[in-house]
């Protein structure tokens, strides 16, 4: 993949600015640095000597697309368990070295890494920023906060009890967490552990969301099952993962309360594919099985009730590698949601979600350039999202 920095120029592009507004066709858009300098129509580009101009050619331009919920240390492997228990911290950080490069191939220019044992995923993020390894950003929650025997425990701080979860999420800030994961409820990937069994309590939840704020962090919990949601929710977290039991009441919570859900339609799709081809292990499949009905529900639910949505595949969980995030998109559209604001789910609102729309989400003067050329468009057929001709990572615009 050839690489441009400095000062360059991208001309001739249908601009979809992260908003939900149509394509404005004939724009450009100059890039200085790691800044976006100047929008306007073709016409009115100003060539310079300094400046080199990359050709779109009627193409779609859109900010880079950000990913709410990936396991950077996981590959894919039928079983996320197993492969978090026999991993080294050196293994784990080259598969995640790895998944970054897919993912900032596949057009995502941030993604929120929402778990994995021994700060690696952390440690990731520092590199990146630091210049020693090419990547997308990473804001990552490090170990996540469960209970003792817990869904993700295997990548987790086990606390019991308000003042044990409060010492837990302390200790995950001072690791250098920039966001906190905690699980209130079970999950499909952990052994012995029910997916809607509510499992942190209402005081440790707001332990949890007491302790990020205080620390101008956000914060986010697994919750599949309706009272493990609605506990999330009243504690004052800031998005749900997954949220297959929706009812009319957390829904009415969630959006009187702004909370965001990341529904993740994917991690399950591809382990219910794959598992009934035999590809997974039966237990894995099973609890799967027996929610994905519900899960397409509560989204189209969602979707019809007007609840912020923000886009995340949980890359990392079995047959559903790092990169594939125009597949979530391509579900989501699926199961209800507009083409234009499912590209808002992966843009405007998932910065927003992650607390840096201030900088990044949508194509504005002076906002980092983050920016995703396609071939198409999008909001006429969400698959072309996989079709990328470049992709400018905090001002170095790579060319697939």
């Amino acid at each position: 993949m050839a690489e441009q920095s400095s000062a360059f120029a991208i001309r001739d592009v249908n601009l979809l600015d992260g908003t939900g507004g149509p394509a404005v066709p004939s724009q450009a858009v100059i890039v200085e640095g790691k800044r976006i300098a100047w929008i306007g129509p073709v016409g009115q580009l100003a060539e310079g000597e300094q400046l080199t101009v990359i050709e779109g050619n009627g193409r779609s331009l859109l900010p880079g697309l950000i990913n709410c919920h990936v396991h950077l240390c996981h590959d894919g492997a039928p079983d996320l368990f197993a492969q978090a228990r026999t991993d080294s911290p050196t293994a784990a950080s080259l598969r995640g070295f790895l998944n970054l490069q897919l993912t900032l191939r596949s057009g995502v220019t941030t993604v929120r890494d929402c778990g994995a044992a021994n700060g690696v995923a952390i440690e990731l993020s520092r590199a990146i920023e630091n210049g020693l390894i090419t990547g997308p950003r990473v804001l990552a929650a490090g170990r996540v906060i469960t209970m003792t025997g817990g869904h993700g425990y295997f990548i987790g701080r086990e606390a019991d009890g308000p003042y044990a979860v409060r010492a837990a999420t302390r200790a995950e800030i001072k690791e250098g967490a920039h966001f906190i994961k905690a699980m209130a409820t079970g999950g499909v990937l952990t052994p012995g552990v029910t997916p809607t069994q509510t499992a942190l309590q209402p005081d440790e939840l707001e332990a949890v969301a007491r302790e990020a704020h205080n620390s101008g962090r956000r914060a986010a919990c697994h919750a599949i099952g309706n009272a493990g949601i609605k506990n999330a929710v009243r504690a004052g977290i800031d998005s749900i993962e997954h949220a297959y039991y929706l009812d009319d009441e957390a829904l009415e919570l969630m959006i009187d309360r702004g909370t965001y859900i990341v529904p993740t339609l994917l991690a399950g799709h591809q382990i219910i594919s794959n598992g009934q081809a035999g590809r997974v292990p039966p237990w894995i499949t099973e609890k799967s099985l027996a929610s994905a009905e519900r899960h397409r529900e509560s989204f189209a639910a969602a979707v019809k009730s007007g609840l912020k949505i923000a886009a995340g595949t949980d890359a990392g969980t079995p047959f559903n590698p790092h990169g594939d995030l125009p597949a979530e998109l391509k579900l989501m559209v699926e199961y209800g949601l507009r083409p234009a604001d499912a590209v808002v789910a992966a843009t405007r609102n998932a910065a927003e979600n992650l607390g840096l729309l201030q900088d990044t989400g949508t194509i504005e003067v002076g906002k980092r350039a983050d920016l995703l050329l396609v071939d198409g468009d999008p909001v006429a057929d969400i698959s072309c999202l996989s079709r990328v001709s470049y992709v400018v990572s905090n001002g170095t615009a790579i060319e697939s």
